[in-house]
């Protein structure tokens, strides 16, 4: 076999692998050594033990290690998770789902769009799919589920909301894309502001509309004890307020130019740490678990990019990369249908894989054709941003479903958790349509506030 075959038997077996369950991070890991050790072996004979290690495979990785622990861009990731646990556990996402339940009570589907309203907030906080899926199904699918909610249509809601944070700012992703593709952080936020604003105000739509051609799916709640308005603004000021503005203070400085998102984050971790305490619901055993748990998620992502980066080298090395990106330029085609194939790709590799691989396995082949074919490499990032979101909700893989059914148990059968968010997966690719056609959604904020974009 030559060498480019090699490396596209390497990534067959890699997806098989996971289909068949292996964990991701240690897959990657596993199958980077080992083709890596093919790939650079010398020909030199083994006469000893110590020839064992004489391969450059083992240089590789230990640098891969060393960049990602040194790597300025990905400090900010154990801040941002720091902050979203401490936001988590600090009982401030039940009070704003409630208050913003009672605000916009006299809505069609009024538990639904403050179900999605809290996932868009707290999912800007914490940035994990997981965390805001397991959270939301504990807290907002029982009261929908006691108001007589379609099961289905409920778990749609929540599985949805909970992806938004990979997507609006500050997002965990976009740091680790601007890493790989080597763009400014800075851009790839303000970029993301309003294709984010517009995929939740398209969920929001969708459920009014549904709900209001469907009151079955979604009666309205009996509201026999509801306090004064004056009382339930207040209660929305309380829990609404000083969440919205940390997050908002923390992307302002961002955008601002005022601190980078490492500097932020820190800053934003302050702050979730100030508001636990202003709501009296920090203590000593949730400020060591938050701490544990963002240690354990760091460790985690850190040995997936170690992975990630590990098999993306060998696989490049070994022509993979090559291989495709000619496979991609003799084709002949114009600059929409690239976008669309290379969309198409990403969309299918969202069944198997999680966003991350996707990232730093292939977006690289797509990357170097950006110039080519005369693609803004921020708006390519934003189809993509917007892509992701696809990975969590595409069965039979769609990780946002095992999360809640995790939670919920025999409470919901997965087949109707996946029957409520395929909609939602049309009104993905809808933004994405609607951003094509118009790119000012996500390029029109960078440009003013940077000025406009020069390769």
């Amino acid at each position: 076999m030559t060498n480019p075959e090699v490396a596209l038997l390497m990534l067959g077996l890699f997806i098989v692998l996971v289909l068949l369950g292996f964990p991701i991070a240690f897959t990657l890991l596993a199958m980077g050594v080992a083709f890596g050790y093919y790939a650079y072996h010398q020909g030199q004979p083994i006469e000893t033990f110590t020839d064992i290690f004489n391969n450059n495979i083992f240089y590789l990785l230990n640098q891969n290690t060393y960049s990602v622990m040194e790597n300025p861009t990905l400090v900010a990731i154990p801040l941002f998770l720091f902050m979203g646990y401490v936001v988590e556990r600090a009982n401030i996402v039940d009070k704003l789902f409630f208050s913003l339940y009672l605000a916009a009570r006299n809505l069609p589907g009024s538990l639904a769009i403050a179900a999605l309203l809290t996932c868009a907030v707290f999912s800007t906080a914490s940035g994990i799919v997981g965390a805001v899926v397991t959270l939301m199904g504990l807290l907002a699918f029982p009261a929908m589920a006691n108001a007589n909610y379609n099961k289905s249509f409920a778990s749609g809601v929540i599985c949805a909301g909970g992806t938004l944070g990979i997507l609006i700012p500050p997002s965990i992703m976009l740091i680790v894309y601007s890493a790989i593709a080597d763009l400014s952080p800075l851009r790839l936020y303000a970029a993301a502001v309003f294709p984010g604003l517009l995929l939740a105000g398209l969920y929001i739509v969708y459920v009014m509309a549904r709900v209001w051609a469907t009151p079955g799916l979604a009666p309205k709640p009996k509201m026999d004890d509801v306090p004064p308005p004056r009382e339930i603004y207040w209660n929305l000021l309380v829990s609404f307020v000083p969440l919205t503005v940390l997050i908002a203070l923390v992307l302002g400085s961002i955008l601002g130019g005022l601190a980078t998102p490492a500097e932020a984050a820190a800053m934003g971790a302050l702050g979730g740490i100030v508001l636990a305490l202003l709501y009296r619901s920090m203590t000593w055993k949730k400020l060591k678990e938050s701490v544990f748990l963002t240690a354990k998620a760091t460790a985690m992502v850190c040995w997936l990019f170690i992975g990630s980066w590990t098999f993306a080298s060998v696989f490049s090395y070994l022509g993979g990369h090559d291989i495709i990106a000619h496979w991609v330029g003799g084709m002949d085609l114009e600059p929409w249908q690239f976008l669309i194939l290379a969309q198409i790709i990403i969309f299918l590799l969202g069944w198997p894989l999680e966003w991350s691989e996707i990232l730093i396995i292939f977006v690289p082949i797509f990357l170097p054709l950006l110039e080519v074919f005369g693609v803004n490499p921020y708006f390519f990032a934003m189809l993509v941003a917007l892509n992701l979101q696809t990975s969590f909700l595409t069965p039979p893989m769609a990780m946002s479903a095992y999360y809640l059914k995790g939670v919920l148990k025999k409470q919901i059968e997965l087949m109707e958790i996946f029957r409520g968010i395929m909609p939602y997966l049309g009104i993905v690719i809808l933004t994405m349509a609607i951003m094509y056609q118009f790119p000012g959604i996500a390029l029109w904020f960078p440009d003013y506030l940077f000025g406009t974009y020069v390769p």
